[in-house]
């Protein structure tokens, strides 16, 4: 089957932007919410924005593979998002204000589909597409339930 254009999940955190904001918008911090991304180093020195570079090691069971990142929004409060080289998705995490806290959503977009390479190695390594992406989606719920855990109780869970 043909890559999703957009997986997505929303949850509602009892925090204010701000809290939620330091939580998401440092790429550092992406292993404790990820249960697939195992190490970010951010390249370059100064404070983390639009064209900060990033180099990942992701997991899989027993696979590992490395990935880099370029931030391509950053909005303070509002939406930070990187786009990934080895396959062309763009991640993003929009923050909205509400009456409690926060509404976070986390999208994986793929705005031009996702690259061959990254297609053929997700088809013959990686179990296929649907598999794949099913487990991008619930990947996804469970990093919002770690950053909501943060933000709401101040504690990082470790991961499963």
């Amino acid at each position: 089957m043909a890559n999703r254009d957009e997986i997505s999940a929303t949850i509602d955190i009892e925090a204010p932007p701000e809290r939620v904001w330091e939580l998401v918008s440092d790429p550092a911090k992406m292993p404790r919410w990820s249960p697939q991304c195992r190490k970010t180093i951010v390249r370059g020195k100064g404070p983390v924005g639009v064209g900060t570079t990033t180099v990942n090691i992701n997991r899989r069971g027993p696979l590992f593979w490395p990935t880099r990142s370029k931030v391509v929004e950053f909005v303070p409060a509002k939406r930070f998002a990187f786009s990934i080289a080895e396959n062309g998705t763009v991640w993003s995490y929009d923050l909205e204000a509400t009456a409690t806290g926060t509404r976070l959503t986390e999208s994986r977009h793929a705005p031009h589909g996702v690259s061959a390479l990254s297609n053929f190695l997700t088809s013959r390594v990686l179990g296929g597409t649907d598999n794949f992406e099913s487990e991008l989606e619930d990947g996804i719920r469970q990093t919002l339930d770690r950053i909501k855990a943060a933000a709401e109780g101040g504690v990082t869970p470790g991961k499963a």
